[in-house]
């Protein structure tokens, strides 16, 4: 068991971090341990960003255990997420930048915000703009 287990689970169990679930979910698959098992099952399972789920399929797989690949999701990774940016479009000035959007969708919901750019990687500022302007019709 890692000396920072406690630290460690709080990572793994992060909602608004996919970078630091993916670092915990790294570590721990360093120790073949039931409690680190369930950890790493539970994220393989539930992680809302395929690459925290596929990093632990993997240890999971290293550690011995017999694990299918979780399928990636489609459609909405987080429920109602539309609503949710629908809801902060409403919520700045008409006219708004896609800047500003942005950045109230971080501070607003950065769940939904992290799960997203851990999903998308690269093309997130293109998906969010692409579906930030598409919500202005609405």
């Amino acid at each position: 068991m890692p000396a920072n287990y406690e630290e460690l689970k709080k990572m793994a169990n992060r909602t608004s971090s996919w970078k630091e679930r993916l670092e915990a979910v790294n570590e721990l698959g360093q120790w073949n341990n039931k409690q680190i098992i369930d950890i790493l099952t539970h994220r393989m399972m539930n992680d809302t960003v395929y690459s925290v789920q596929e990093a632990a399929y993997l240890k999971l797989k290293a550690l011995g255990e017999a694990v299918e690949q979780p399928p990636r999701r489609k459609g909405e990774l987080v429920k109602g997420a539309t609503k949710i940016l629908v809801r902060v479009k409403k919520s700045l000035p008409q006219g708004h930048t896609f800047e500003a959007f942005k950045e109230k969708l971080q501070k607003m919901r950065l769940d939904v915000y992290d799960a997203y750019e851990g999903d998308k990687g690269a093309d997130f500022d293109q998906w969010l703009e692409t579906t930030w302007a598409s919500l202005s019709a609405r």
